[in-house]
């Protein structure tokens, strides 16, 4: 067994100044220490990938998934590509100051609590984690204009080349289906994706109309099928340890100054993510 602790954190919104000195505070507790990333670093392309090279100096090892904020095409970017050519974008930014993606080989983790296969997902969602009493997307999404919690990726976050965000979804699930189906299967896996994998972590958003941005039924299964040992994500910004199944999966976002600052005690930053903690609900 080797040395090092498997850590994780996600939505680091560094376009905040609090979040920013936050994240340039992250150190690994040893030399040996590798850190996933679950997406929303930030929303400008050079603003993401300067976060990334600084955590891949840090730790001996970064593992980043993306989230739906790095694939916002604000008018304030100069980088300027949509959807699918800028999350190709940030994959080959990544490759050259070595922090891994969903597109890279696997890797295998063999310090404290390995070996497991780690495994970071790029998943996005289609809308199946519907709104109560709601039928088809288009009624969702009519439910949620009508209660003003509408996702600013409506707006920012463009499929191109897929005619739909959904359709972008379903060949990310199909792509990343395939592989992990191919992964050693004397292995345990750690799962990680921004958006959860299941729906029952949103049953306790303050707007359950906003479920519907937040993953896919497509994936309802993953942590089971794939022998998770846990199953990491953010986007809900509530950070907190649950099992389903018998799987852990960890919340590990910071989240956004006005929600981690009226909290009590400071904000959970770096988790050990192979570390059994107890669950909460």
């Amino acid at each position: 067994m080797g040395s090092g602790t498997l850590l994780a954190i996600s939505d680091l919104h560094v376009s905040y100044a609090e979040n920013r000195a936050i994240t340039d505070g992250l150190r690994p507790g040893s030399d040996d220490d590798w850190l996933l990333v679950a997406g929303d670093v930030g929303e400008i392309f050079d603003e993401v990938t300067a976060t990334l090279k600084s955590l891949s100096e840090r730790f001996a090892k970064v593992i980043w998934a993306p989230g739906n904020h790095e694939l916002w095409s604000h008018a304030q970017d100069p980088v300027t590509l949509r959807g699918e050519h800028r999350y190709r974008a940030l994959v080959e930014a990544c490759r050259d100051m070595g922090v891994l993606t969903p597109e890279d080989e696997f890797a295998v983790w063999r310090g404290r609590g390995g070996p497991v296969t780690i495994a970071p997902l790029f998943l996005l969602y289609d809308y199946s984690f519907r709104a109560p009493g709601t039928r088809t997307k288009e009624e969702s999404l009519a439910y949620a204009h009508e209660t003003g919690v509408v996702c600013t990726d409506e707006i920012l976050l463009h499929p191109d080349p897929y005619p739909s965000r959904e359709a972008w979804c379903w060949a990310r699930v199909a792509e990343t289906e395939r592989r992990l189906t191919a992964c050693d299967p004397a292995l345990p896996t750690v799962l990680v994706s921004h958006w959860p994998l299941v729906r029952q972590p949103t049953e306790i958003l303050r707007y359950p109309e906003f479920a519907q941005w937040c993953g896919t039924d497509r994936t309802a299964d993953w942590h089971v099928r794939f022998r998770a040992e846990v199953a990491v994500y953010g986007h809900l910004h509530i950070p907190r340890t649950t099992r389903y199944d018998g799987v852990r999966f960890e919340e590990v976002s910071l989240g956004y100054p006005r929600e981690w600052g009226r909290r009590a005690g400071p904000p959970r930053l770096l988790r050990s993510v192979l570390d059994v903690a107890p669950a909460t609900t």
